[in-house]
């Protein structure tokens, strides 16, 4: 371990020494918001530590006249946090604002149509995410057990699923895979499956993906992160092969604690 290596340790710790979520706080969102993950007490002890230094990382604030209290923070630094348990606190650097609404919030876009027209559309949305700019949530949504949209069960692991999905540029449902993945079966398998999607969509059957994923290959990816997470058991029956390639991505295996926790 060279100077600079033992340098960012002897911080880290620093900061952990007197800046760990405290123990009470952390037990209140392990209990409410944390629990329907099956983690062991090893990694909600790492998750602490991860949604510390992310906390002390990150800029909070509040807006429509919000004023955040420390559950709010902690819950969305430790959902943000499961993402990258086995990964690295360093895949959210790059940006640094976290925006809070006290309900859902609206804005408006261009969009061009078919030939060429450009309109104007008002939207209202539970989350965004901004390439290099900030993560904007609805805190009414992004609460323990709120479905935003369909079965989609966390805007929070959603929105910073699209963050991950940017470290390549912009959001294409292709976030950067690992030296032991091979990009070739990640774009077959979820191009197969994504097709799969708007045709049932577009025939008007019945789905086992929240349709909301068919709006883009991004939004694919992102609803394909909130069900590996919250939904395992369901995704690994229906769509194994999805499963495994974000099991590789984000080098976890949440099956495996259902499984051991039924």
């Amino acid at each position: 371990m060279n100077w600079l290596d033992r340098f960012h340790r002897w911080r880290k710790q620093r900061l952990l020494r007197h800046m760990r979520i405290p123990i009470g706080l952390w037990e209140q969102v392990s209990h409410e918001a944390l629990a329907c993950y099956h983690l062991s007490s090893h990694e909600l002890h790492r998750l602490r530590e991860l949604a510390s230094l992310f906390l002390q990382r990150k800029s909070f604030s509040g807006a429509g006249g919000l004023v955040l209290d420390d559950r709010i923070r902690a819950l969305i630094s430790a959902e943000a946090c499961l993402l990258i348990l086995d990964l690295d606190l360093d895949y959210f650097d790059g940006w640094r604002e976290i925006i809070v609404y006290p309900g859902s919030f609206v804005v408006e876009r261009e969009q061009q149509d078919a030939i060429g027209l450009v309109h104007k559309q008002r939207a209202v949305l539970g989350g965004e995410a901004w390439g290099r700019g900030p993560v904007i949530l609805a805190r009414d949504d992004a609460q323990s057990g709120v479905q935003v949209h369909g079965e989609s069960p966390s805007v929070i692991l959603h929105e910073f699923a699209h963050k991950l999905d940017m470290l390549n540029g912009a959001a294409n449902g292709m976030p950067p895979l690992h030296s032991d993945m091979n990009r070739h079966d990640w774009t077959r398998i979820f191009n197969h499956a994504y097709e799969q999607l708007r045709v049932r969509i577009d025939q008007q059957l019945s789905t086992d993906i929240d349709p909301y994923a068919a709006e883009n290959p991004a939004e694919f990816f992102a609803v394909l992160s909130e069900a590996f997470f919250r939904l395992p058991i369901q995704l690994h029956h229906d769509h194994p092969d999805l499963y495994d390639q974000l099991r590789l991505f984000y080098r976890q295996d949440p099956l495996q604690r259902c499984m051991k926790n039924t």
